[in-house]
C-alpha cells in the first residue's frame, strides 16, 4: 500500500480556505468555494479524501452517479456523513433541490468548520441549469453563511469551466482548480527512481496514481511492462479505453481521429487520411471537441511571424502510450502474449520517447529558468516549418502566438549513452541562422550530458527540480 504522495500544494490551499474560513466565523458569509477539475482517474477524489482524512473535519461527500435519482443519493450520502445535523436531513428527505440544499445548509454547524463535497457535478448540470440555479441561490442565501468549505468536483474540464462563466447562475461564486498528473517529482518520489529513470516512468503512466501504484518501486520500465502486460485487468491497459468511453463523444468521429493522432499523425491533412478519409466539416469538429476536452493540443510555431502551420499531439502522456503501444495490439495481448507487445515497444521505444519527452522539457524549462545565464521565457515552445527542413525542439519568447523576440533556442537529445556533441551543436545553430539573424543562446537538453560547448545545458536531474523547488 502506497502512502500518499504529492499534491502538497493543493493540500496548502485547501488548509488555507479553511483557515480563512475559521477567521471568519462569526462574519456574515464565512463560507468559502472552490471548483476543482480534472482529467478522469487522475486523483481528484483522492485528493479530497486525502485532506478530509487528515484534517478530521465534519463532512459529506457525495459523488453523483450518471442516471437514477440524485436526490435520493445525497440523502443517503448525508446519512453517511460527519455533519452534527444530519439527522434532521434524514426525518424529512427533500423532494427538489432547493429544499436539498435548504436542509443540508441546517444540518452544517454554526461554531466550527466542515467540509461538504460534490464529486462528479457535471452529471447534475443539464440545459435549463435547474441545478445550478438552486445552488447559486442557497449559497447565496444560506451556505455561504456558514463556515463551509464548499468543494465541487468533476471530470469534463469544458464543463467545470462552464460552471463559473458569466453566463451561468453560478458565475464568480467559487474559486478554480484544476488538478493534473503526478509531475516527474512525484513520480520518482513514489517509485524510488532516478531522475532519467522517472521522465520515462511519467511518458508511460502520464502520472496517473492508479498506473502507478501498480509500478514496484525501484522497476525498470521493461520490468513493469512486462508485469503490467501480463495482467488483463492492469490499469495501464484498461485506464484508457474506460477513460476516453466516459469523455470522448461516439459522433462526431472523435474516436477515429484520436486514433489518427495516437498514432503519429500531427498536421490536419494527415490526421483525415489515416482516419479513413474524414470529410473537413467532420474532422474539424471532432478536432475542436477533442481540444476542448483537454485531451488534444493544437499548437502553432512559437515565431515572430505568423503561421498556419498548426499541429496536433495527445496531450496525456499515458493516452499517447496507450493509443502508439497498446490499443492497436490489444487482442494480442488478451491472448496472453504481451511479450511481443514489450518487445514491439522495446524496439520503437528510443525514437517515441525522444519525441514525446519534449512537452516535459519545455515545462520543465518554463519552471526553473533563469538559470546557467538563459534569461526566464514567459513562453517555452517550439518551431517548424511545412516541410520540416528546420525544426527546432525548444523556443523561448516573450510572448505568443507571434513572439517579438526570441530569449533562447534549444535542442533535445534523450538518448542512453549519447552526449549531446558538435554536430547536435551545429545542426542548431544552424537552425538558428534559418530563423533570425540575432546571437540567441544555444541550449542543449540531453539525457546523457553533452561534449560540446552549447551557451547552457541540462541534463534529467536539473529539469526534475522544476517540480520540487
Amino acid at each position: 500500500m502506497f502512502e500518499f504522495i504529492g499534491r502538497q500544494r493543493e493540500l496548502r490551499i485547501f488548509g488555507d480556505l479553511v483557515a480563512r474560513i475559521r477567521d471568519g466565523i462569526g462574519g456574515r458569509a464565512p463560507g468559502e468555494c472552490l471548483l476543482i477539475g480534472g482529467r478522469r482517474r487522475i486523483g481528484k477524489s483522492s485528493l479530497v479524501e486525502e485532506y478530509l482524512r487528515q484534517s478530521g473535519l465534519p463532512r459529506l461527500f457525495f459523488t453523483a452517479a450518471q442516471g437514477g435519482d440524485p436526490l435520493a443519493d445525497l440523502a443517503d450520502a448525508v446519512a453517511e456523513s460527519t455533519l452534527p445535523g444530519r439527522t434532521a436531513f434524514q426525518e424529512d428527505p427533500p423532494g427538489t433541490w432547493a429544499a436539498a440544499f435548504r436542509r443540508l445548509a441546517e444540518a452544517l454547524p454554526d461554531d466550527e468548520v466542515s467540509v461538504v463535497v460534490i464529486d462528479e457535478v457535471p452529471y447534475l448540470m443539464d440545459d435549463a441549469k435547474v441545478f445550478e440555479s438552486n445552488l447559486q441561490r442557497a449559497w447565496d442565501r444560506e451556505l455561504s453563511r456558514k463556515p463551509v468549505l464548499l468543494l465541487l468536483v468533476g471530470s469534463d474540464l469544458s464543463m467545470m469551466e462552464a460552471l463559473n462563466t458569466y453566463d451561468r447562475p453560478f458565475h464568480q461564486r467559487g474559486r478554480e482548480m484544476v488538478i493534473g498528473p503526478l509531475n516527474p517529482a512525484e513520480i520518482g518520489s513514489m517509485l524510488g527512481l532516478e531522475p532519467a529513470a522517472a521522465f520515462d516512468a511519467a511518458l508511460i503512466t502520464g502520472g496517473l496514481p492508479l498506473i502507478c501504484a501498480e509500478w514496484t518501486p525501484g522497476q525498470d520500465v521493461w520490468g513493469f511492462l512486462t508485469s503490467a502486460l501480463s495482467n488483463p485487468v492492469s490499469a495501464l491497459l484498461v485506464s484508457a479505453e474506460r477513460s476516453l468511453a466516459a469523455e470522448v463523444p461516439a459522433q462526431a468521429q472523435a474516436r477515429e481521429v484520436l486514433s489518427a493522432i495516437g498514432s503519429g499523425e500531427r498536421t490536419f491533412t494527415n490526421i483525415a487520411r489515416a482516419a479513413g478519409g474524414v470529410a473537413h466539416t467532420s474532422l474539424s469538429r471532432a478536432i475542436e471537441v477533442l481540444v476542448a476536452k483537454r485531451i488534444v493540443a493544437a499548437e502553432l510555431p512559437l515565431a515572430t511571424k505568423p503561421s498556419k502551420e498548426r499541429r496536433y499531439r495527445i496531450a496525456d502522456p499515458y493516452l499517447r502510450f496507450w493509443l502508439t503501444f497498446i490499443a492497436p495490439h490489444m487482442a494480442e495481448i488478451e491472448r496472453m502474449s504481451g511479450d511481443v507487445t514489450v518487445e514491439r515497444v522495446r524496439r520503437s521505444w528510443t525514437s517515441w520517447r525522444g519525441r514525446a519527452v519534449e512537452p516535459l522539457v519545455r515545462e520543465a524549462l518554463a519552471r526553473i529558468l533563469p538559470a546557467h545565464g538563459i534569461p526566464a521565457a514567459p513562453v517555452v515552445g517550439g518551431y517548424w516549418t511545412r516541410s520540416n527542413d528546420v525544426e527546432i525542439d525548444i523556443v523561448g519568447a516573450d510572448r505568443e502566438p507571434i513572439a517579438r523576440e526570441y530569449l533562447f533556442l534549444g535542442s533535445v537529445k534523450w538518448l542512453e549513452n549519447s552526449p549531446f556533441d558538435g554536430h547536435d551543436l551545429a545542426s542548431l545553430a544552424k537552425a538558428r541562422s534559418a530563423l533570425t539573424a540575432d546571437p540567441v543562446p544555444l541550449v542543449a537538453v540531453a539525457r546523457s550530458g553533452v561534449t560540446c560547448a552549447p551557451d547552457a545545458h541540462f541534463g534529467p536531474a536539473e529539469l526534475i527540480t522544476g517540480w520540487t523547488a
